[in-house]
């Protein structure tokens, strides 16, 4: 009586086991799947981030080009266009409210903010385009293929910069240097602040997967 209560005990255990091991696979499965994700994102989100700090030193690179003048053919700055670079009056438009714009909470939104200059809707890949034309590239580059690296400027592509900045008013500003009387020292003299604004987005501008504002200090000297 015993031996026929025990008939299909094995095949219960079986199918519980089946099912057991199945549960745990597609467990392994989706973990797997969730850190390639997790992976990515923390791949993109970094991407952003340095394209925000590229926007920082664009704006930066902008405000120094005004303050010392353009750099012409030679790489000599034509100082008779120098200027300091203020914010607009009354008659110049506002700031346009773009996602960038939106995305710093602190700023001052009433109706007579201006802004030393706005620049959106930058290609990050045409920044950094010239590194890929370099005729080396390839030896040097993680990746030795020319459909990895299609596949890597179709990424690039995606992401995008914004920047604008506002004067801040007078500041002194403080530089060292040497000397024949001295070694070193410091001088403190005249200078302008400029709040940089600076986004870096990910996909379309007016409506971007991943946006990272950045927001910095410079003085610039007279």
């Amino acid at each position: 009586m015993i031996r026929n209560k025990e008939k299909g005990f094995a095949l219960v255990l079986s199918l519980v086991l089946l099912l057991a091991m199945s549960l745990m696979g597609g467990g392994l499965v989706v973990i797997a799947s969730s850190d390639h994700q997790g992976n990515n994102s923390s791949d993109e989100y970094q991407q952003t981030f340095y394209v925000a700090e590229t926007a920082l030193m664009q704006a930066e690179k902008s405000l120094v080009n005004r303050m010392l003048g353009p750099i012409g053919a030679g790489g000599v700055r034509d100082q008779t266009q120098r200027e300091i670079p203020r914010n607009g009056d009354a008659t110049d438009p506002p700031p346009n409210q773009t996602p960038c714009y939106r995305s710093f909470r602190n700023l001052n939104r009433d109706a007579n903010f201006r802004v030393v200059e706005q620049v959106e809707n930058q290609s990050f890949f045409d920044l950094i385009e010239p590194i890929f034309n370099v005729s080396d590239f390839k030896n040097h580059a993680a990746v030795d293929t020319d459909d990895a690296i299609a596949q890597e400027e179709d990424r690039l592509r995606n992401f995008r910069y914004e920047f604008f900045s506002v004067n801040s008013g007078t500041a002194m500003y403080k530089g060292s240097g040497v000397s024949i009387k001295k070694t070193s020292g410091t001088s403190q003299r005249q200078g302008t602040a400029y709040r940089i604004y600076g986004c870096g987005m990910l996909g379309n501008v007016n409506n971007p997967q991943i946006l990272i504002p950045l927001e910095t200090i410079v003085v610039l000297s007279h």
